[in-house]
């Protein structure tokens, strides 16, 4: 069927209008009445012609064919096709920029300086991406000025983001020079550890130290005289003792969770959330499964809803000792490394002082204690002649 249409006429007589169609000659593809109801499939243009017609019958299009359809669907979906036309030509536009370029190097000094040769090129975020030929352009542009310090380098596009790898150009150097030393403590002290492959160690574990100490010495001794010099290798872990004052106020504001949870989709789209189904004005996000565009910078994951709730807890001296502790472990884990940890921490004072309780905390820490002291113009003669 080709530009055809199934109408409804309405009247008190339907016989009476299928006759006029007739008389008019009017082609007639398909035919239902009822006794108020004539329901045809005629040809489009035969049905402006009926429209014009002089009558009290009501008729109604019921359905398109052909042509005619594609018309109706282009003019009732038109925004939806502008809306999708738009979006195609904003997701073409998208997957030919650059959002991210990333350098893969251990060491950031060669990063900067790829990151820098890069944007000289006219390769950087938020660009239009590069041809083929032009990216092997810029690597031989890069290899030839940076041919002292890179080897090689590998320029990968996935989807907007360009993977750079890189292998440094490795020059003969000469090994590093150890002088010879002493290892000492930088800070007071209780020696708890003690790691040294080279120099004689001059004291033990649960000893006292203060700051430069001497811990392992590089000092080579035969019975109590000095032989040689030595650089001294090692590393020594101590006791060592913090206090952290905090001033608490009286009335504590924190977030915590409830036991309410819901599911739902979190799109992130250029760092920006859309949360979907999130029933929640307060909440925390816990994804669980995560699907990445490598065309569009976009992540789209199911994700768990955990309520949380604002509240304020009062403290009073009785009851502050928790949050006290905790905090002051907090201010000092941010200063300690992996291998650092706190062994044991107390309250030592509190008082209060207006609207807020004064805390004092103090905290012991196992803690590298490792500095060192040059020992290479100390003359030896003249050191093994001060002791006799």
């Amino acid at each position: 069927m080709i530009n055809k249409v199934k109408i409804r006429i309405t009247g008190k007589n339907p016989n009476y209008f299928l006759n006029e169609l007739i008389k008019r000659n009017i082609n007639i593809y398909h035919l239902e009445k009822d006794y108020k109801n004539l329901i045809v499939i005629i040809d489009y243009k035969d049905y402006l012609n009926i429209i014009e017609m002089k009558t009290t019958y009501k008729i109604k299009i019921i359905k398109r064919f052909g042509i005619s359809r594609i018309k109706e669907l282009i003019k009732r979906y038109l925004y939806y096709i502008i809306f999708f036309s738009i979006g195609i030509i904003i997701n073409i536009i998208l997957s030919n920029i650059i959002f991210k370029i990333e350098i893969i190097h251990p060491k950031k000094e060669m990063i900067k300086l790829v990151e820098k040769d890069l944007k000289e090129l006219g390769m950087k975020q938020y660009n239009f991406k590069v041809s083929n030929k032009r990216l092997k352009e810029i690597k031989e542009k890069i290899l030839k000025k940076e041919k002292d310090k890179i080897e090689w380098i590998e320029i990968e596009s996935q989807g907007t983001k360009y993977i750079v790898k890189l292998e440094e150009r490795k020059l003969n150097k000469k090994e590093e020079i150890c002088n010879p030393r002493n290892i000492i403590s930088k800070k007071e002290a209780i020696i708890l550890e003690i790691k040294s492959s080279s120099g004689e160690i001059v004291k033990k574990i649960n000893d006292y130290v203060s700051k430069d100490e001497v811990i392992v010495s590089g000092f080579i001794h035969n019975k109590e005289t000095v032989v040689s010099k030595r650089c001294a290798k090692g590393t020594i872990y101590g006791e060592v003792w913090y206090k952290v004052n905090l001033s608490i106020p009286k009335i504590y504001i924190i977030e915590e969770l409830t036991n309410k949870k819901n599911y739902g989709l979190n799109i992130n789209i250029l760092n920006k959330n859309l949360d979907i189904n999130n029933k929640y004005k307060n909440f925390k996000r816990q994804k669980i499964t995560t699907l990445h565009s490598n065309i569009i910078p976009i992540d789209i994951s199911l994700t768990k809803y955990l309520e949380t709730k604002i509240v304020s807890r009062i403290y009073t001296i009785n009851n502050v000792d928790e949050i006290g502790l905790n905090l002051a472990e907090k201010e000092i884990n941010k200063k300690l490394r992996k291998d650092e940890y706190i062994i044991s921490k107390k309250v030592l004072k509190k008082n209060i002082k207006n609207s807020k309780i004064e805390v004092e905390v103090f905290l012991k820490v196992k803690e590298d204690i490792t500095s060192y002291q040059d020992i290479s113009n100390i003359n030896i003669e003249e050191m093994n002649k001060k002791e006799e």
